[in-house]
């Protein structure tokens, strides 16, 4: 019986997948017009499985040549030799799955083979008369190596012969990895104590600038889930509602390929195959409270680059636009991460999932340096056999947060009000429920964020106090977002920096046509 899989390359023979043939086919169009190029997405973005089943595609027409640089070692490319000897090994060992004689793939194998020049003349004596399709995996272990560059060079070169009819070679060469490397550069470093030459200490550009873009898009959409699951319900007989289920995952993790995989398998082999949108929100709560190797790196990148941490907490959680360029290293490098996405022209956080986790992240990096933290209120105070009170949740946060506010800290509170509120939810949620933020309704002037806690969800807008007619609009903005989620119950938790008299604290019901809002100002 088939199963999820979340690990390494998807088998169809063994997995449940997604239907990728239009996303194949639109890369087959490359191939066949004999382009080079990398298919450069975050990591667990399914790179390694296309790459599989386009070899399975292009079987019929090419020689597919399917090598990793995986697990070769630095020492593969310290040195020419060394590296010209491990590629041409991979590309004999390949080659015994393909419909090549074996005279042809030893011929591939030559121990004088020891420099660029000797390994260029060597692949154009194997590529006369010939379709090769080179593919590599795992570029990104030696995609700042200067033996890597090097090689890049030496097919540049040849692809540019070729289309002069000057030489033979790879018809297409695909490499995959997180990053661009047509856009890698190469700083050689001094070494030692002896003087400088010409060209140490140059940056020197990647030469795969032959590469055309790639733009294939590689994310799951909800018909394209819808797929798998058709092959997963003719196995079952769940009766689940195949379009509700692939659109409510879709909904959290904007098609990421391990993310989509991972809450199926949960749903499937955690959750007694309980294929219910509610099922979906389970996995969903068991997935942002795992660890596993994309959360980690998420976490590990943030705090390693004070500059994407600090892009990101702008957008997220202050609210404040910011203009999406991949022109700006720092958006750049987000985007190469899948972290963050364009969203018109502005720029958001890749999917509610990343949102959850990076939300997270915030809060435990702000209780361990902000001392104006709202304690003493437990979980037990708030949840009321087995349900989550909401009311109650915002009065208590409305208390306490009066007792912390003073002019000494208004700048902060202003910026920060939300994260403080986040903060205090965030332990009341703690393993029974969890929230995101919907930050496509996120700005400095207002922040949605929906918790969902048993079989309850909560819609609840953050704004800053903007005057009596910015309130009014807050209350059709909530009563919007409230019908879209089919609610009929709202929370509206305002900030309100006035002084003196005219500021109000205040937390009631009030009844707009067929729904409620819960009003409260702080």
């Amino acid at each position: 019986m088939r199963k999820f899989n979340v690990t390494g390359v998807c088998v169809p023979s063994k997995h449940y997948m997604v239907d990728i043939g239009n996303k194949l086919k639109e890369i087959v169009k490359l191939v066949d017009d004999g382009s080079y190029f990398t298919i450069n997405r975050a990591r667990q973005y399914g790179k390694t499985t296309t790459l599989h089943g386009l070899s399975q595609v292009l079987k019929f027409h090419y020689t597919v040549i399917s090598i990793s640089f995986e697990g070769l070692g630095e020492e593969s490319f310290s040195t020419a030799e060394i590296f010209c000897q491990k590629f041409l090994k991979q590309i004999s060992k390949a080659l015994r799955f393909t419909t090549e004689a074996e005279e042809y793939r030893n011929a591939w194998l030559d121990s004088s083979i020891v420099d660029f020049e000797l390994l260029s003349e060597h692949i154009t004596n194997m590529c006369e008369n010939r379709k090769l399709v080179l593919m590599i995996d795992e570029v990104d272990k030696v995609s700042n190596n200067k033996t890597f560059l090097n090689f890049l060079s030496v097919l540049r070169s040849k692809y540019l012969a070729s289309q002069m009819d000057v030489d033979f070679t790879f018809h297409s060469v695909i490499l995959a990895g997180v990053y661009d490397v047509k856009n890698i550069k190469l700083k050689l470093i001094n070494e030692g104590n002896h003087t400088p030459t010409a060209t140490e200490g140059k940056i020197y550009n990647s030469p795969w600038n032959i590469a055309v873009d790639f733009e294939v898009d590689m994310s799951f959409h909800p018909q394209e889930i819808s797929t798998m699951l058709d092959e997963y319900e003719a196995d079952h007989h769940t009766g689940m509602e195949i379009t509700a289920i692939s659109e409510e995952i879709y909904r959290y993790t904007s098609g990421y390929p391990f993310l989509v995989s991972k809450i199926c398998k949960y749903i499937d082999e955690k959750l007694d195959k309980d294929w219910t949108v509610r099922g979906v929100q389970k996995a969903v709560h068991m997935l942002v409270k795992e660890k596993n190797t994309l959360f980690d790196d998420l976490s590990k990148n943030l705090e390693n680059n004070k500059e994407l941490y600090d892009l990101i907490y702008d957008v997220l959680i202050i609210g404040r636009p910011r203009t999406f360029s991949v022109a700006n290293p720092t958006i750049e490098l987000g985007v190469r991460y899948g972290y963050i996405k364009q969203s018109e022209q502005t720029i958001m956080v890749s999917n509610k999932i990343f949102e959850i986790i990076i939300c997270n992240y915030f809060i435990s990096k702000d209780e361990s340096i902000n001392p104006n933290q709202i304690k003493g209120v437990l979980q037990n105070d708030i949840v009321e056999r087995g349900r989550f009170n909401m009311e109650l949740c915002l009065k208590k946060f409305a208390q306490h947060y009066g007792e912390l506010f003073t002019e000494k800290n208004r700048e902060f509170l202003e910026s920060h009000g939300r994260m403080l509120f986040l903060t205090y939810l965030k332990p009341l949620l703690n393993g029974r429920g969890f929230y995101h933020i919907e930050s496509q309704f996120t700005d400095m002037r207002r922040m949605d964020i929906v918790v969902d806690f048993g079989s309850d969800q909560f819609i609840i807008e953050l704004k800053l106090w903007k005057g009596e007619t910015a309130q009014e609009k807050a209350y059709d903005q909530l009563l919007g977002y409230m019908n879209s989620k089919h609610a009929d119950k709202g929370y509206l938790l305002t900030f309100d920096f006035r002084k003196g008299e005219n500021k109000e604290c205040k937390a009631e019901w009030i009844q707009i046509g067929d729904k409620q809002i819960f009003d409260v100002i702080v």
